[in-house]
């Protein structure tokens, strides 16, 4: 099976990291054949042409030609999602399994779009973040959560996914309001659920913190966990996707987690203050 990278630039961590995790989990079936970059590193990192070269990929000049070839596309550009818009367009209207990555958009209703152009070509799509498919998480029966408390390493911006995908995972998507309770150097943020249940966001500075939860599932069952064994998990859950053409994650997690973290950001700028979802 051959896979076609779709990235801003290449040289980046995930770019760099899926295709042993992939190859890995596929046996070796799924091949990282084909890559397009829409500019080389702007981090003093390798080029396009050299990032093709120490991967043994194809470099591809236009989006077009590579989806044709392709047998599945991953969209990358992780860390901008302000392009992601744009770098699906092909993709989304060829009908093949399609992989957005983290985080998927910039706003719900750029989110919104993306999906809507995979419905009308019925091109098979989904997104997620790696820490969704922590082992721990998924041992639990889903939106079976009372109340979570969730810290981890990073900005909302960028790393909100990864707390707010498997609090949708563990209680629902009935988030209807958001409420910043950080302070300048320090962000975090409360989701009040339309049922009264609550879910509590930090976000840490620098990476010495691990992603986690203290999780209440009610009746004094209380579960303090740690994401682990993500990656072999998540890699396994995009081979099985890209094999059968059927997301795991529906759209509208997908588009309510990205909802979430664009009212935090706006909440941000009113603490104390709540943000309808």
């Amino acid at each position: 099976m051959k896979v076609g990278f779709v990235d801003y630039f290449l040289d980046e961590w995930h770019a760099n990291n899926f295709p042993e995790w992939l190859a890995k989990a596929s046996n070796g079936e799924v091949e990282i054949a084909y890559a397009y970059a829409k500019i080389d590193s702007p981090n003093g990192g390798m080029t396009t042409d050299e990032w093709c070269a120490k991967f043994g990929v194809q470099r591809i000049n236009t989006i077009e030609e590579l989806t044709e070839k392709s047998d599945v596309i991953v969209v990358l550009s992780p860390d901008n999602p302000e392009y992601h818009e744009e770098l699906c367009q092909v993709p989304l209207s060829s009908g093949k399994p399609v992989y957005v990555d983290k985080t998927f958009a910039e706003t719900k209703e750029i989110a919104e779009r993306i999906f809507a152009v995979a419905k009308k070509h019925n091109t098979p799509c989904y997104s997620a973040s790696g820490l969704r498919f922590a082992e721990e998480y998924l041992a639990f029966e889903k939106g079976s959560a009372q109340n979570i408390v969730s810290y981890g390493g990073g900005r909302i911006e960028t790393y909100s996914v990864h707390q707010v995908e498997p609090i949708i995972y563990m209680m629902g998507t009935n988030i209807a309001r958001v409420m910043f309770t950080g302070t300048d150097a320090y962000q975090s943020y409360v989701c009040e659920f339309s049922d009264g249940r609550r879910a509590f966001v930090s976000h840490h500075p620098g990476w010495s913190c691990p992603f986690g939860m203290v999780i209440d599932f009610g009746n004094d069952n209380t579960k303090i966990v740690n994401g682990s064994n993500y990656q072999e998990n998540f890699a396994a859950d995009m081979v099985r996707f890209f094999k059968t053409g059927v997301p795991t994650i529906a759209p509208e997690e997908t588009i309510t987690g990205i909802a979430v973290i664009e009212a935090a950001k706006k909440a941000e700028k009113s603490p104390g203050t709540w943000v309808e979802v």
